[in-house]
């Protein structure tokens, strides 16, 4: 659990460094621990620029990070808070996003795309044991802690996560194109939206681009509640049956039909050892231009992080 200091000075605790980025509401600056030395990231809040939904928000974020303790989450170390700004004091991810990696690297197969997401998907297993769910996982909330080959890695951003207790959750929220087809329906959702956002991010490390792609979104909203999707040639021609049969059973519209984190990592493709070793240069390649694609539109609309997706009206 996080140690929450109402009243204390973060600055006695911490020395705070450069800035490691910037959203609508916070500045992530580097610190360095003045007791122990460890490096960590601190995440500063203006309260003030908060309206209700968003102080909601934040609590919630800061209240689920605080009982999760998984190898492959974010972990928050402590909260400061005085009257004007709080302070949540955060593990330092310095290894880069899992597409960045994915350039980088002089062998990538499919054997090596499987070790990747399994740890991935372990994590939203164990989340969901404690009835929550993520609602926004995409390929910038997956990060490296260390630029260490051997680096694991990590789910981060817990913004739009809530509780599901029992019931459902209604609001819509996550990134367009991972976002799965019963939000859209504005239908009561529950854990089967990870699921999916999962298949979404497997389809994109086996192919370089996503599933569902549409510059229009209400376009883009359709395909994915119709499940329109294909295993475009020439791209899939050499990828595996296995991956393509564990990608078509989770991209399904019905999430009682989709499968589950425990199916996921029991399926063959998982499993296997002989989940294919060959390299994939032509892949890296095409994955190198998804990522520079992806980067040129964030910087060049300064897109914000979660896109609120109940904002847009002809969802309606």
């Amino acid at each position: 659990m996080s140690h929450w200091h109402k009243g204390e000075k973060v600055s006695d605790h911490y020395k705070f460094m450069e800035e490691l980025g910037r959203g609508s509401f916070a500045v992530v600056r580097k610190a360095v621990n003045k007791k122990t030395g460890e490096p960590c990231a601190i995440k500063i809040i203006e309260k003030a620029s908060l309206d209700d939904d968003e102080k909601m928000a934040l609590q919630n974020e800061v209240e689920i990070l605080a009982t999760l303790d998984h190898p492959n989450v974010v972990k928050q170390f402590e909260i400061f808070e005085d009257d004007n700004q709080m302070y949540l004091v955060l593990e330092i991810l310095s290894g880069g996003e899992l597409f960045d990696r994915i350039v980088e690297k002089e062998h990538y197969s499919e054997k090596e795309a499987a070790d990747t997401i399994r740890p991935i998907i372990d994590s939203v297993r164990y989340c969901h044991s404690l009835d929550i769910i993520h609602r926004d996982l995409k390929p910038e909330n997956l990060l490296y802690c260390t630029k260490d080959e051997s680096s694991i890695i990590k789910v981060t951003d817990f913004g739009l996560a809530r509780y599901i207790e029992g019931d459902l959750a209604y609001t819509a929220c996550g990134t367009p194109g991972y976002v799965a087809p019963e939000i859209l329906e504005g239908k009561g959702y529950g854990r089967e939206v990870d699921y999916w956002s999962i298949g979404v991010i497997l389809y994109i490390m086996l192919s370089g681009f996503p599933p569902f792609y549409h510059e229009n979104n209400h376009t883009l909203f359709e395909m994915i509640k119709k499940c329109d999707f294909e295993f475009t040639a020439p791209y899939w021609d050499d990828i595996s049956d296995n991956a393509k049969d564990l990608i078509t059973k989770i991209l399904v519209a019905d999430p009682k039909k989709r499968l589950n984190a425990d199916e996921i990592l029991a399926h063959p493709w998982i499993t296997s050892e002989s989940t294919p070793r060959q390299d994939m240069p032509k892949l890296i390649e095409t994955i190198r231009e998804f990522n520079a694609k992806r980067k040129f539109k964030k910087a060049a609309f300064l897109v914000q992080a979660a896109v609120r997706l109940n904002k847009l009206a002809f969802m309606k």
